[in-house]
């Protein structure tokens, strides 16, 4: 008889502003496990004082007072080499960052759930391949092995297929039906269109923007009631770290109190001086519409990308704790013709989804629910960089569109220019323009030590492997009479060593032991 304990199927919603985690509880049904302060969201917030790193409710707390000690909000430089701030004269990658906010999560959760080292990380549907890379690696460093990385609202319709019974063993059958989940964060912002079945999960488009978020939202509130004070005054309060601290809380207060009540007002204090400014909800409104009429503007795309019209849309699922603004609901019942579905926790769904997933991946709770298939798509395209015979002018060539479903796998052949060519240089790109310059660089492959009897026009094919998870592999086999195939992992100029990431996982879990 095996008496070694079920380790729990663990589900982490890595946000943006605030990261939530979640189990399957011995009855099958996601549940977030509150942390240590007994909150079921933590601050992703990661505060430096001295020899000691705290994370969390108290780092987020001393933003008002000790800004220039504050790392907030990591995810939104994930996939950089470091982060834009200096700590105690050290620099720190935004993996280590996140892997410290990762483990304070395992951390405070093994004290409900057991210990584990197994969860399913969401990220960003609109992620591109480096910063799924980066995630994976803010993992492992908070001493996790990911099971797999799954797009944000991927795991919220996944969350919402479970609260309507589709993914039990009851044998219901239902109908498809076409959601559209608009997620809204912190930080980030992401619009998918999906078909949800019983057991099935398909994507059909997706789009975003990773420099969106409720973070923007509070900006333009700091950036009003600043220049309120700079008039009255002569001063900016932005340029002293305490007063700014105070402000971006204040502001993110008031911009919460604006969902519920018609107005609110910001207290702000620099030096001797103080104001109040008063601010309504028109007023908010009016100040942010640019913002929202980038979300409207993706949202359009994005069913337009899965060749659908609004009437094809049976639902429509807020996911975000930004998505609580009225201004976004409104937007989306204009555009849709119906109310949004406000049944799933719009801070909570996305770990539950996650949760679920762990659950089908360990094939826990089978008895419970039966596993779904998931289906993703790609949101960038993938390509390489080629010379034009003609020009010699480099340009992109595509292997896999945008919005391909995943997993797949695509092949390009290419010739040689010249005789006894002794490498090849891959360059991986990803993005929607056919300038190099314009697209994000993912890496490269050098290939050296080919044969020297090369003739000009030698086939060298290059094939691309994307998986569900969003991440690439790849093979490059040249031909002529040698048939020779090279498999290499992308040369990252950003991405950490394995000898990198041991150090960061040992400095961060053993201080945390």
């Amino acid at each position: 008889m095996n008496d070694t304990p079920i380790k729990p199927a663990i589900g982490i919603d890595l946000g943006t502003t605030f990261s939530v985690i979640a189990h399957v509880n011995d009855v099958g049904r996601p549940e977030t496990i509150p942390n240590a302060e007994g909150d079921l969201l933590t601050p992703s917030v990661i505060l430096f004082d001295e020899d000691e790193v705290i994370v969390g409710r108290e780092a987020a707390k001393a933003k008002a007072t000790e800004l220039e000690k504050i790392a907030d909000c990591p995810k939104r430089q994930i996939g950089n080499q470091v982060y834009d701030k200096v700590f105690g004269d050290r620099r720190y990658p935004p993996e280590a960052l996140q892997g410290w906010i990762l483990n304070k999560l395992k951390r405070d959760a093994a004290r409900v759930a057991g210990d584990f080292d197994e969860a399913v990380i969401t990220v960003p549907a609109y992620f591109d391949e480096v910063r799924r890379k980066s995630t994976q690696d803010s993992g492992f460093i908070g001493g996790l092995k990911v099971l797999d990385i799954i797009n944000e609202p991927t795991a919220a319709a996944v969350a919402y297929g479970y609260q309507a019974g589709w993914i039990d063993l009851s044998g219901k059958v239902a109908e498809p039906i076409n959601v559209l989940v608009y997620d809204l964060g912190g930080g980030t912002f992401d619009v998918t269109v999906m078909e949800v079945g019983v057991n099935r999960f398909r994507t059909i488009a997706t789009d975003g923007d990773m420099r969106l978020g409720g973070q923007d939202w509070d900006q333009r509130l700091i950036d009003h009631v600043a220049k309120n004070f700079k008039d009255n005054y002569g001063i900016d309060p932005t340029e002293d770290s305490t007063a700014l601290g105070k402000l971006l809380r204040d502001c993110k207060d008031a911009k919460e109190t604006l969902s519920s009540r018609s107005k609110a007002s910001v207290e702000c204090v620099f030096g001797s001086s103080s104001i109040k400014t008063d601010i309504s909800r028109d007023m908010f409104e009016d100040m942010t519409l640019d913002l929202l009429d980038r979300t409207d503007f993706t949202v359009r795309q994005t069913l337009k990308a899965a060749k659908l019209a609004w009437t094809d849309i049976d639902k429509v699922i807020l996911v975000g704790g930004s998505t609580r603004m009225p201004a976004v609901r409104e937007m989306l019942t204009s555009l849709s013709g119906q109310q949004p579905d406000t049944t799933l926790s719009p801070d909570e769904a996305v770990a539950h989804g996650a949760a679920l997933r762990a659950a089908m991946l360990s094939n826990r709770h089978s008895n419970a629910f039966a596993p779904s298939e998931i289906k993703n798509v790609n949101s960038h395209t993938l390509g390489v960089v080629a010379n034009e015979v003609e020009t010699g002018i480099a340009k992109v060539v595509p292997l896999i569109p945008r919005n391909t479903p995943l997993p797949v796998v695509a092949r390009r052949v290419f010739k040689t220019h010249r005789k006894n060519q002794e490498s090849i240089l891959v360059q991986i790109v990803e993005g929607e323009n056919n300038t190099p310059e314009d697209c994000s660089q993912l890496g490269r492959c050098a290939i050296w030590d080919l044969p020297d009897t090369l003739e000009v026009g030698t086939l060298i094919e290059v094939r691309f492997a994307y998986e569900e998870n969003g991440r690439l592999k790849i093979k490059v086999k040249v031909g002529g009479s040698t048939q020779k195939a090279f498999r290499y992992e992308i040369q990252r100029p950003n991405s950490l060593t394995d000898e990198q990431l041991d150090s960061w996982r040992e400095y961060i879990c053993d201080s945390n032991e």
